[in-house]
């Protein structure tokens, strides 16, 4: 419990740092390109805080507001049948999609702060966040799905993916060591059954 508090802390401190580094909401940028830069730079900032964190912690333990809760009812409710481990770009941007994610999002008006912040957000949960699997999304819409994801187990890919590698990494370092020390040791054997048959050849 202690280490998924620790974990909570680090997201929910980095993504209120995220919201308060600038001062507009994503629809709101214009044309600006310092202003557009600095948003991409944030969000990419946040993203990987947060793929670091579902890589490290069991992502169905993870708390990423206060009201969790609230926000897997809402979404669950009215988006019973959206698929959520692989987002098809459709379901969220076309103009019917934001028909219906609107009313959702201003829901959380006043409960999430900075609701419609720019972020972003994988298509597959399976990748991490490259260009071709990442979109915009605003903060409340992230929030749902990788709630969703989370609770539902999609997000345990990238977890499970992640501990083989290190633990592969580990015993391949062992017995890397264990060969390293086995040829050390032969070689030192091989010295020795050296230094006998000049012995014995001087004795002569």
């Amino acid at each position: 419990m202690e280490a998924t508090s620790g974990a909570d802390e680090l997201v929910s401190g980095e993504l209120v740092s995220v919201a308060h580094a600038l001062s507009l909401p994503a629809e709101s940028y214009g044309n600006d390109p310092d202003i557009e830069m600095a948003w991409a730079m944030r969000a990419m900032q946040h993203a990987e805080v947060y793929y670091k964190l579902i890589s490290s912690v069991d992502p169905q333990f993870l708390k990423l507001t206060k009201v969790d809760d609230q926000i897997y009812s809402e979404f669950r409710e009215n988006f019973e049948k959206l698929r959520i481990d692989v987002l098809d770009p459709e379901e969220l941007k076309s103009e019917s999609a934001k028909e219906k994610w609107r009313p959702f999002c201003l829901k959380f008006n006043g409960i999430v702060e900075d609701f419609n912040y720019g972020t972003l957000l994988r298509l597959n949960c399976s990748q991490g966040y490259t260009e071709e699997n990442t979109i915009f999304a605003p903060r409340i819409q992230f929030f749902a799905i990788e709630i969703a994801r989370n609770r539902e187990g999609y997000n345990k890919a990238v977890y499970a993916t992640v501990q083989d590698k290190e633990e592969k990494g580990a015993n391949n370092g062992g017995d890397k060591g264990a060969d390293s020390g086995g040829e050390e040791k032969g070689a030192n054997q091989e010295g020795e059954k050296e230094k006998t048959n000049k012995g014995g050849e001087k004795e002569k």
